[in-house]
């Protein structure tokens, strides 16, 4: 037979006609089983900030483009466009609903328009519609911009009027489908630590069913033997998480510097605040929970099966 674990007494209960100590062996989880709930903790950190931070992306440009229009004057002839563009500013001035108003200035125009055109481009060759930025009063609605298009081209006709959200629509749709997968991946992620947490169990109840055998003869309960796996199992997920946690923190701080030297306005908007921090740390508990309670399922099913 093989050579039983050590043996400890964990508390004293009467057991039979007045037996006084509860033996139950001392196990720990061996193998990887630490290194792989490092890895799945540290891979669901990072897929878990890289949600967080395309969420606040797309927050920031919805607020930042939220009641924004933009009128262009489209018209080749120069004296002609600024003309309309003066008659369609005054037309916005009258506008209960308009809070802001600003016409471009054509160097910024040019500017907008350089990396596609160049520079020293002669207008009448191709000639760059006037701009001018406005905002509304609440939510840009497609009844809104109807009326207002309508009141434009009345005495502008050359006007168009476009929500400055409706630009970045498919923008926000790849946001949106890389924010599901990342929900995708991190449920991926934690279904395979959980069948880690299972195999390791297992793996450790074949090799201690001798044992685990003799101290059911000794009265040892079920419940005695899978709160020794799920004590073990809890300490090893937590060595794990710890150390996961601490390297997704370092490649998320480092990656999110990376970004913020990019300067661009809509990366700035995804930096993570003080509640996303505060999520990421619960990850490493969540697993903690999900291999305890795994290690406690897998455990009393297969003490079940075998006695």
């Amino acid at each position: 037979m093989k050579r039983p674990l050590k043996l400890l007494s964990i508390g004293s209960r009467s057991l039979n006609e007045g037996a006084q100590t509860e033996l139950v062996p001392q196990v720990r989880m061996s193998g990887p089983i630490p290194w792989v709930i490092a890895i799945m903790v540290m891979m669901t950190v990072i897929a878990s900030a890289g949600g967080l931070a395309l969420r606040n992306i797309a927050s920031a440009a919805a607020n930042e483009l939220s009641g924004g229009i933009t009128v262009q004057i489209v018209e080749a002839r120069p004296e002609v466009r600024n003309q309309q563009a003066l008659q369609a500013v005054e037309l916005l001035k009258g506008q209960s609903d308009v809070s802001l108003i600003r016409a471009v200035p054509q160097e910024e125009v040019d500017a907008l328009v350089e990396p596609w055109l160049g520079t020293g481009m002669d207008e009448a060759e191709v000639p760059v519609p006037a701009l001018i930025d406005a905002r509304l009063s609440g939510t840009v609605t497609q009844a809104r911009l109807d009326g207002l298009r309508n009141a434009l081209r009345a005495k502008v006709p050359s006007a168009r009027v476009d929500a400055q959200s409706s630009w970045l629509k498919p923008v926000f749709g790849a946001i949106s489908a890389l924010q599901w997968l990342a929900i995708a991946l991190v449920l991926l992620l934690g279904l395979a630590t959980a069948a880690a947490v299972l195999l390791a169990t297992r793996t450790a109840l074949g090799s201690n069913r001798e044992t685990i055998e003799i101290v059911h003869l000794l009265g040892g309960t079920d419940q005695q033997i899978a709160r020794i796996f799920q004590r073990s199992t809890a300490m090893a997920a937590a060595e794990g998480g710890i150390a996961g946690l601490a390297a997704a923190v370092i490649i998320v701080v480092l990656v999110g510097r990376r970004f913020a030297g990019l300067g661009a306005g809509i990366v700035n908007g995804g930096s993570l605040v003080w509640i996303d921090w505060a999520l990421l740390v619960l990850i490493p508990i969540g697993g903690i929970v999900l291999a305890t309670v795994t290690a406690r399922w897998t455990v009393l099913r297969a003490l079940a099966r075998m006695l």
